[in-house]
């Protein structure tokens, strides 16, 4: 059973220092922090190819669980990527995410299809949720960075 879920959001800042934020696995920890801790994630910017096998913990209190991910697509000139995952129960998590210029900023756009066998539908709320957690997280890692870089 699959499904996809798709969540758009909009910042007031240019697009590439929204893909800038999106790409780099150090503000992965960030926007996460409270909802998933890692154990074995990397550092900086994501690549093409990247293989990662890591452990994830809900919450990080449950226990760890290994998890895979690996960047299929990763177009730095157009801002998009797109990554497989598995584990921790879920069979396929593939996310896509992209980021367009806007005329007050830029959009980010993210697609997960999910593939959880009967839990698909539990995994898709919690896609929903977590993602949405996201965005004011990033929001405040941007106005950081900017008011540093202009301070």
């Amino acid at each position: 059973m699959t499904t996809h879920v798709q969540l758009v959001h909009d910042y007031p800042f240019p697009a590439r220092d929204v893909w800038r934020v999106a790409t780099d696995l150090d503000h992965l920890k960030t926007v996460t922090e409270g909802l998933l801790a890692f154990r074995n994630l990397p550092h900086g910017e994501i690549h093409q190819g990247q293989e990662m096998r890591v452990e994830v913990s809900l919450f990080g209190r449950l226990p760890y669980q290994p998890y895979e991910m690996k960047v299929v697509e990763f177009d730095d000139a157009n801002m998009a990527f797109t990554s497989e995952e598995k584990g921790a129960g879920v069979k396929t998590w593939r996310h896509s995410l992209s980021v367009a210029t806007t005329p007050t900023g830029s959009r980010l756009t993210e697609r997960i299809e999910i593939d959880g066998g009967l839990l698909t539908p539990l995994f898709a709320a919690w896609a929903r949720y977590m993602y949405r957690q996201r965005h004011p997280r990033r929001l405040r890692i941007l106005e950081t960075s900017v008011s540093r870089r202009n301070g």
